[in-house]
This record gives C-alpha cells, structure tokens and sequence, in this order.
C-alpha cells in the first residue's frame, strides 16, 4: 500500500481521538462544567452536528482547491478546534467549540477516501480506504484509552491539548507524504450536487444514519454503563475501551476486504450481526466478563460496516464522488447524534443504563432493513428487461 496512506491514517488517528475520547472523559467534563452526564451528552452531539454541517459547506467551498490542499486545510481548523475546546470556560462554549472541531471532519476524510482510492488499482480501492480508517479505529485501541486515562489523571483538558498536537503532525506528515494531486478534474459543485439524485445515494445514507446509530447509542454511554452496572472501577474502563478499539479495528479490517469481495451480502450479515449483539447485551452488560466480551464484538460488527458504505456510496456517485463521500461522514455523524440522543433519552426517562443497547438494536434492524430495499434496487436494475415474442399469422 502507498505510504501516503500513512499520512492520511495519521489524520484519522486524531479525528477518531477527538471524537472518541469525549464518551471517555464525559463523567470528568460534566463535573468541571457542573452539568449531569445527559446535558454533557451535548459535547458529543456539538461535535456532531459540525460534521454534518461542515461536511458538505466546506467540500462545496473547497471543491476547486487541489485535494492536498483541502485535507491541509480541514487539519489546521481541527487543531484550531480542539486547542479552544481545551481552555473553553464552560459548559455551552465548550459546546461551540466541539463544533468548530468537528466541522473539518467530514471534509477531511471525504478528500482523504477520494484519494486513497485514487493511490490503488481499482480492485483494491475498499481495501485503501480501510487503510485510511484503520487511523481512526487505532484511536480507539491507543489514542481514546490514553485520553482518558490521561483525562482521569491530569484532566480532560489535557487530553484534547494532546489531540491538538496530533492535528499539528497531521499536518507535516500530509505536506510530506502525500502527492500533489493537482486540480479535480472538471471541478463542478453541480456535478458534486448532481449525485444526490439518484436514490441509492440517499439509501446509503439512510442505512449509515439508522445502522451506525446502533453503535453511537450503546458507546455514548458505555463509560457510566460499564462502571454503574458492570461494575468496573472508572481505570479499567481505559482497558475495556482499549478493547473496544480492538474490535473496530478488525472490524474496519475484515470489511474493507469484504467490499471488494461481496459488498451487499457482507452487509447484511454486518448490520444483522450488529444488531444481536446490542440485543445481548443488555443481558451481558451485567457482568464483568460478558460485558467485556461484547463490548468488544460490537466494535467488530459496528465497524465492518464503515468500509463498506464509503465503497458503496462511491460506485453509486459515478464520477462525482467529493461530495457524497463527505456526506458519509455527515451521516455517521447523524447516527453519532441520533444514537447519543435517544440513548440519553432513555436513560432520562427512567429505563437504566442498559437501556441504549435496545435502542442501538432496533436501529440496526432499520438499517438492515433500508439495505435490503437498497440491494432489491440493484437486482431490479439488473434483471434483463423482457421482450415480447414476436406475433405469428394464424
């Protein structure tokens, strides 16, 4: 694989820290901040809400700047985003300033997946893009248990100081190890734009949003889940995320070479997969061994799913596909949000900790499901369409 994917895994590292982490060092931000672990919810929720902004504002803005530049760009405004984000002075600036951290994440790795697949044949291009996100579920073995033992340590300020730091190497690793790619060829915002047309796009999406919103459900919560109900003592959730990140790496592992292989049948297991294990665990969340167990098998199913729907939504875009591989990240977000919001919900309204992994389960069926009508499409596209036999005279 080209080196250059190291450049771009680097940039991943930081954004799936930032991202991550903040469901780890949630219990210390809302004590500093005097908020309930709910209304710290937000902190992730910001973040959220400027991926999904920022995804697409800031490809539209950037859509004639080399890529090179671009990715540059969305690192240096994610390290401005997380350097304010440690000294914010409260709780709803620290909200605005998850904001401003998460605006650059989509674009970055809407450029970034663009050229990562660009680097390879294309028979191996799910495979690139894997590579580019095993950046991000490395964060989750390395760089989220670290914050928060960090966080739990020194104070989750200083967790996101380090991530800022990260966002700087990001940055002279891309300017070094990346090629100039030069101008996209014919850049057109209504070329981009023209992608959203067509309805498979917009179930790619769907199926991100709801699938995905499965995972964010049960790991916005995990941390109070593994401590209050497991019965973990608050150090070793740093393992027990440690573990985690363990499954999603070989999970983004296992479905970058399962799309090139059978993207949809691969899927369909993944999402079905998915949803039995949040099923289960609500029943394993109450013991220690269990929960760990689980904790780390939804890693696994929650995150073959990535590598597959960056895979499909670009064979679906045609040649426009800056865009809609921005908008992924905005889906993955909205699942981020959706998940944390009804998880919260739940648990404000009385159901117990545990109750976000049934939340996560039933989201994942509507994903599965959204897949099925989305793979249905596809054979109907495909079946020959019938002729009439020509009529004989009597």
């Amino acid at each position: 694989m080209p080196v250059a994917l190291l450049a771009l895994a680097i940039g991943a590292f930081g954004i799936g820290t930032t991202e991550f982490v903040m469901m780890g060092v949630l219990p210390q931000a809302a004590a500093d901040f005097g908020v309930s672990i709910p209304a710290a919810g937000y902190l992730i929720s910001g973040y959220a809400l400027g991926v999904v902004i920022g995804a697409p504002l800031l490809t539209a803005v950037a859509v004639r700047l080399p890529r090179k530049t671009m990715l540059l760009a969305m690192m240096a405004l994610f390290t401005v985003g997380n350097t304010l984000f440690a000294i914010a002075p409260n709780h709803e600036l620290g909200v605005v300033f998850r904001f401003i951290a998460g605006l650059p994440h989509g674009a970055f790795f809407g450029a970034g997946a663009v050229v990562a697949s660009s680097l390879v044949e294309r028979g191996n291009r799910a495979k690139a893009v894997s590579m580019m996100f095993m950046g991000l579920t490395l964060a989750n073995v390395v760089g989220v248990p670290l914050g928060t033992l960090l966080g739990q340590s020194v104070g989750w300020r200083a967790t996101f100081a380090v991530v800022a730091l990260i966002g700087v190497a990001a940055m002279a690793s891309i300017a070094r190890l990346v090629p100039h790619q030069g101008q996209p060829p014919e850049p057109s915002l209504r070329g981009e734009l023209g992608a959203f047309r067509r309805p498979q796009v917009w179930l790619a999406l769907a199926i991100v949003m709801f699938g995905l919103g499965g995972v964010f459900a049960c790991l916005s919560y995990v941390t109070p889940m593994l401590t209050e109900v497991a019965g973990y003592q608050p150090a070793t959730v740093t393992l027990l995320l440690s573990l985690a990140g363990l499954g999603m790496t070989l999970g983004n592992f296992l479905g970058g070479r399962l799309a090139d292989r059978a993207l949809m049948p691969s899927l369909y297991v993944a999402l079905l997969a998915l949803a039995t294990v949040l099923a289960v665990f609500t029943v394993t969340a109450e013991g220690k061994l269990g929960s760990a167990i689980t904790i780390f098998l939804v890693g696994v199913a929650g995150f073959m799913i990535g590598p597959m729907m960056q895979a499909r939504i670009m064979e679906k875009a045609g040649g426009a596909p800056s865009m809609v591989s921005a908008a992924v990240q905005s889906a993955f977000n909205i699942a981020n949000s959706i998940g944390a919001y009804l998880g919260g919900l739940v648990i404000a309204g009385g159901l117990g900790l545990v109750a976000p992994n049934w939340v996560g389960a039933l989201l994942a069926v509507l994903g599965l499901s959204i897949a099925i009508v989305s793979g249905t499409l596809d054979r109907r596209e495909l079946a020959p369409t019938p002729t009439l036999a020509p009529a004989r005279n009597g």
